[in-house]
């Protein structure tokens, strides 16, 4: 598959395959350390989700500390866990498709950022199964590929050394 691959500045035509964050364009062969800089960033990202409930964790003892009631403290869990769990759904359907409404993206970013666990926890899983995005832009690069080869197909030779058809 690495002769399928079209590197940007070799010269050469065709489609370019998108370079993925953290993995550049080595999702199109898997080369260059993929698995283990997938295993690694599912680590880091677990690390991170880990890190980031420590920080919460404090801060609901502030609350404590603070003795705001329990109505709060209550509040406060509430909106973490449901703007986790809407943020990880986001984030897993978002490595799948192109977002429909890009405004509609822009408007989740701060419910995203509330619930940053869960958008930790689905890069972390998915790290597991492909690298994040990989899926689609596969399946657009491959799409490209196919037009391209199609479109070239058809094109090929030299149209001035095609043998005329004959006149009656």
């Amino acid at each position: 598959m690495s002769e399928d691959k079209q590197n940007p500045g070799s010269g050469t035509s065709g489609p370019q395959p998108e370079e993925i964050r953290f993995f550049g364009t080595t999702w199109v062969d898997h080369s260059a350390h993929y698995g283990p800089r997938r295993a690694g960033l599912a680590a880091g990202a677990l690390l991170v989700a880990v890190a980031g409930a420590f920080v919460l964790r404090f801060a609901y003892q502030g609350l404590q500390v603070a003795a705001v009631g329990g109505i709060v403290n209550t509040l406060v869990i509430l909106m973490f866990a449901i703007c986790s769990a809407i943020a990880f759904t986001k984030t897993w359907e978002g490595f799948g498709r192109r977002p429909a409404d890009p405004a509609r993206e822009d408007s989740l970013k701060s419910l995203k950022a509330i619930g940053f666990i869960g958008v930790l926890l689905a890069y972390a899983l998915r790290c597991l199964v492909e690298a994040p995005g990989e899926k689609l832009r596969r399946a657009e690069y491959e799409t490209a590929r196919a037009r391209f080869e199609k479109r070239r197909g058809a094109r090929t030779g030299n149209p001035a050394a095609r043998k005329k058809p004959k006149r009656p």
